[in-house]
C-alpha cells in the first residue's frame, strides 16, 4: 500500500491518482514531473495602420481639389495637372511598373491613350503639405474610394489623380461600333484598388445605378465613367427621319447594368464648338448627324471635316 507524498492519504498501488487531493501518484507523476510548459505563441505583428488621404474640393463648376499629405503618403497625377503645392512636398516624374518591360509596356500604353510617357509622383517630407489639382476646362471632380480589386472605367482623358496604391491600366473597347461611334473611342482607362482615384469632367455629373438589365441611352461622348459590369455598346436612333432632323446624331450609347454610371452634362468638343463656332462649322451636331449634313446641303461637312 502507498501513500501520497502530498497530503499523506493511503492510496492503492495501481492508484494513478491520489483520491485525497489528487496529486499524480508512480508512472503519472514520472510523467507529469517530466512535461515542460509549452508558452503560447506570441500574436502576429499588427500592421501599420494607413493614414486615410485628407482632401477638399472646393468650387461649383471650376472646382479644385487641395490635397493635405501627410509624410510617407504618396499620390500620382497626369502631367499639368497641378495648380499648386507647399514647399515640402517633393515631386519626380516616373514611369508606371516595376522591370523595364513593365516600364516600356506602360509607355506603350500611354502614348495609346494620347497621354504624357510619365506620371508626376507627389510626397510629403518631413511636416505635412498641400497640393491642389484641377481639370483644363470647366467641370466637376469625382472621387472613387476603391475597394482592394475594386475596377472602375474611366474615359481616356478624364483621370486627374490618385493615390499611389491604386493601379492604373488601359481596357479596349471589345466592340468595334462601340469604338468607332460611341464617341469615347477605343481606349479607356481603367483603375484598380485599393485607394482613392479623383476624375475630371465636364458641365455637372449625373450618378446612376442600373439595375441587372436596365437600359440608359446616352449621347455619344457624355459617358463618363462606369463599373465593368456595365455592357457598353451603341444604338442607331429609331427611324431615318429623326435621324435626318432630330439633331441628337445617327447614334445612342447604350449601357445595360447591373453598375454605376456617371455622365456629364457638357463634353471638351461641344465646349470646343461653342467657343469657337467659325472655325468648327459644321463639325460639331452636322457631323455628329452626317445624314443632317448631306439633307441640308453641307457636303463639305460631311467629307471635309477632319474631326
Amino acid at each position: 500500500m502507498a501513500f501520497c507524498t502530498n497530503c499523506g492519504a493511503q492510496v492503492a498501488d495501481t492508484s494513478k491518482f491520489c483520491v485525497n487531493c489528487g496529486t499524480p501518484m508512480g508512472a503519472a507523476a514520472a510523467s507529469s514531473a517530466g512535461a515542460r510548459y509549452t508558452p503560447p505563441p506570441p500574436p502576429p505583428p499588427t500592421a501599420a495602420p494607413v493614414i486615410p488621404l485628407k482632401y477638399d474640393v472646393e468650387g461649383h463648376n471650376l472646382q479644385i481639389a487641395r490635397v493635405h499629405l501627410q509624410p510617407g503618403q504618396e499620390i500620382y497625377a497626369e502631367a499639368g495637372k497641378m495648380i499648386y503645392k507647399s514647399s515640402n512636398i517633393d515631386w519626380t516624374t516616373r514611369m508606371t511598373g516595376q522591370s523595364i518591360g513593365d516600364k516600356i509596356l506602360g509607355a506603350l500604353k500611354r502614348k495609346m491613350m494620347g497621354a504624357s510617357l510619365y506620371f508626376t509622383y507627389f510626397q510629403s517630407t518631413g511636416l505635412p503639405g498641400e497640393i491642389g489639382f484641377a481639370g483644363h476646362y470647366p467641370g466637376k471632380i469625382q472621387v472613387f474610394d476603391l475597394a482592394p480589386g475594386q475596377v472602375i472605367m474611366v474615359q481616356r482623358d478624364g483621370f486627374l489623380f490618385a493615390q499611389s496604391s491604386v493601379a492604373i491600366d488601359i481596357a479596349m473597347v471589345r466592340r468595334l461600333g462601340a469604338g468607332l461611334l460611341g464617341g469615347e473611342g477605343f481606349i479607356l482607362q481603367k483603375l484598380v484598388g485599393p485607394g482613392l482615384v479623383f476624375i475630371h469632367a465636364g458641365g455637372d455629373h449625373v450618378d446612376y445605378s442600373l439595375a441587372p438589365g436596365e437600359t440608359l441611352q446616352v449621347q455619344t461622348g457624355h459617358l463618363v465613367a462606369f463599373e465593368p459590369t456595365v455592357n457598353y455598346d451603341i444604338q442607331m436612333v429609331g427611324n431615318i427621319r429623326t435621324a435626318i432632323f432630330g439633331g441628337e446624331g445617327l447614334f445612342l450609347t447604350t449601357l445595360t447594368g447591373p453598375g454605376r454610371v456617371i455622365l456629364q452634362s457638357m463634353t471638351l468638343e461641344r465646349l470646343r464648338h461653342e467657343l469657337a463656332p467659325a472655325e468648327h462649322r459644321g463639325s460639331g451636331q452636322e457631323m455628329s448627324n452626317p445624314l443632317g449634313a448631306l439633307a441640308s446641303g453641307n457636303l463639305g461637312a460631311f467629307f471635309g471635316s477632319d474631326e
